[in-house]
């Protein structure tokens, strides 16, 4: 796996005086998109059914997972893990006051299985740093404990790939960058199973 980190001015105040710092802020480097065609001729190859059965089995598949989901169950995604919706929503205290309105949010949460954790733990990183001004400066080679976090989709992912862990501070061109300790926004989980 690739990672880049990317020297970059944060802040962590809105004071227009504020400097900012500069820090080295990680997000994994992405690869190309693969579409759907693809994804099924190598699964179609993989299996030894032809391209035509793999595409209406996905599409079957996908629909049952759609139904399921949508109905409140959590659908297992073979060889992945597990699926489900959920809601983001503020509170009250009186009953009277519950509204569908209170709903900020609803949410695809993913819960990975324990053989793709494995998989995941076990792959070597690879982070390649660049100083402010584009220029590659250093290049490290993963030998930490690779411990999965485990937060059932509470992290939102930034514009850059970040995980949402850590002191909050905004980057120059307004984005949102995430160093050190950890944080989670508020807001209740409706539609666990």
């Amino acid at each position: 796996m690739r990672v880049k980190a990317i020297e970059k001015k944060l802040k962590f105040t809105k004071d227009p005086n504020d400097a900012g710092v500069y820090r080295y802020v990680m997000s994994p480097e992405q690869y190309s998109s693969l579409n759907q065609k693809k994804v099924i001729k190598e699964a179609a190859l993989r299996s030894g059914v032809s391209q035509g059965v793999m595409q209406a089995c996905w599409d079957a598949a996908g629909e049952v997972i759609k139904a399921w989901a949508t109905e409140g169950h959590s659908v297992a995604l073979p060889g992945l893990g597990t699926m489900r919706f959920g809601l983001r929503s503020k509170s009250v205290e009186d009953v009277n006051k519950v509204k569908s309105n209170l709903i900020t949010s609803r949410r695809i949460i993913f819960t990975p299985d324990s053989d793709l954790k494995d998989e995941l733990k076990n792959t070597s990183v690879v982070i390649t740093c660049y100083d402010r001004n584009g220029n590659e400066v250093k290049r490290v080679t993963s030998d930490d404990d690779a411990e999965i976090e485990e937060d059932g989709g509470e992290h939102q992912s930034s514009e850059n790939g970040s995980t949402g862990n850590g002191e909050n501070g905004s980057t120059e061109n307004g984005g949102s960058q995430n160093q050190g300790g950890n944080s989670n926004t508020g807001g209740g989980d409706l539609g666990q199973n």
